[in-house]
Formats: structure tokens, C-alpha cells, sequence
């Protein structure tokens, strides 16, 4: 079933093109919701609700972009409405040590699809890894980081610089990462 059959089908709420569609992207999209979850339970939740929404919102979707990044920015929304109606971001965004970070100009490797990498990822405090996930893989600004957080940009700013600099240590102790041949430079967006 090509791209249009599936979009046509949906928007006359056809199972078989739902299922299809479905299936094309769920798998990616749940990578994008495990991101930001704290546990694969979560994050098929997050799925499940966040399709809910695609199914919902299809005739919203105008053929401007990519289908594809247009189901991605529904799911990162359901995942930061979903942290934020159970109250897991506020209570786990760690302000005291955000402040004060020196910046460091190393990035994420490049390697960023290995397991190991995203593992290390999550474990980082949930507000670190959403917004990590939210500048460095999704593309979005600080501000905007900002307005969906309900947080100030200087905020998102200061809470990326911690994430970089935790992860940074994390991978160097789990030997992913050598200090200092190793550059952290690019995060990718086929997380």
C-alpha cells in the first residue's frame, strides 16, 4: 500500500490503512517514545496514544513535509504531555546543579544508535534526557524547549550543557567514549 492509498484510507477511518500505517511507523516511533520514557511500558504507551492522536488529527496533515516527521512531532508532543501530566519532568529537573555547569565544546559520538549509547542516555535524570532529546535529536529550540516544558530558555539551556556534560562522564566510565581523542560533535536524528 503506497503512502497516498494509506492517507486516503485513513481519513475514511479504514482499518486495513490504519493497521498499515500502523505498522510502517511504529517501530521508529516507539524509538522516539523510549526515549523519553522511563520504561518500555511507558514508552508503548506513549505509542499507543500518541497513533491515537495521528489517527485523530489525519486530516490535519497537509502533505507539506514528510508523513513521517509529522507522526514524529505528534509523538514527542504525547511524550512531554504525558511526563508532564503525571508530573515526571517537574519533579525530576535538577535546578540546583543546572546553574553552574562550564560549558564544554565536545559532543555525542556519532555512534549514537548503538544500545549502549541510548542506554546511557535514559539514564540520565528525566529532565537532562528530555531536553537532550528535545535539542540535540528532535531539532527544537530552547525556546520552544522552553514553552513546552513550562520552563525558562536559560533553563533548557543550562539543563542541555548538565546532559551533555553527564552523558559525557557516563560514557567515558562505561569506556565508550576516550577522554580526550573523542569529541562529542553530532547527535543523529535516526535515533
Amino acid at each position: 500500500m503506497t503512502e497516498e492509498q494509506m492517507l486516503a484510507g485513513c481519513l475514511q477511518n479504514d482499518a486495513a490503512s490504519q493497521d498499515s500505517l500502523y505498522s510502517r511507523f511504529s517501530p521508529r516511533m516507539l524509538g522516539v517514545c523510549y526515549r523519553f520514557a522511563k520504561n518500555r511500558e511507558d514508552a508503548e504507551d506513549m505509542l499507543q496514544e500518541g497513533f491515537i492522536k495521528v489517527f485523530s488529527q489525519i486530516h490535519q496533515y497537509r502533505s507539506e513535509g514528510a508523513l513521517e516527521g509529522w507522526i514524529r512531532r505528534i509523538m514527542v508532543h504525547t511524550c512531554i504531555n504525558a511526563l508532564k501530566k503525571n508530573k515526571k519532568f517537574s519533579d525530576c529537573v535538577d535546578i540546583a546543579y543546572a546553574g553552574n555547569v562550564g560549558i564544554r565544546e565536545e559532543s555525542i559520538p556519532s555512534i549514537m544508535q548503538a544500545k549502549e549509547v541510548v542506554e546511557c542516555i535514559r539514564s540520565l535524570p528525566l529532565g537532562y534526557r528530555t531536553v537532550l532529546n528535545l535539542y540535540a535529536i528532535e531539532g527544537f529550540s530552547h525556546k520552544e524547549i522552553g514553552y513546552m516544558l513550562d520552563i525558562e530558555e536559560s533553563t533548557s539551556r543550562s539543563q542541555y550543557t548538565r546532559a551533555k556534560s553527564m552523558l559525557e562522564d557516563i560514557l567515558i566510565k562505561k569506556k565508550i567514549l576516550q577522554r580526550p581523542k573523542e569529541k562529542i560533535t553530532h547527535i543523529s536524528a535516526a535515533m
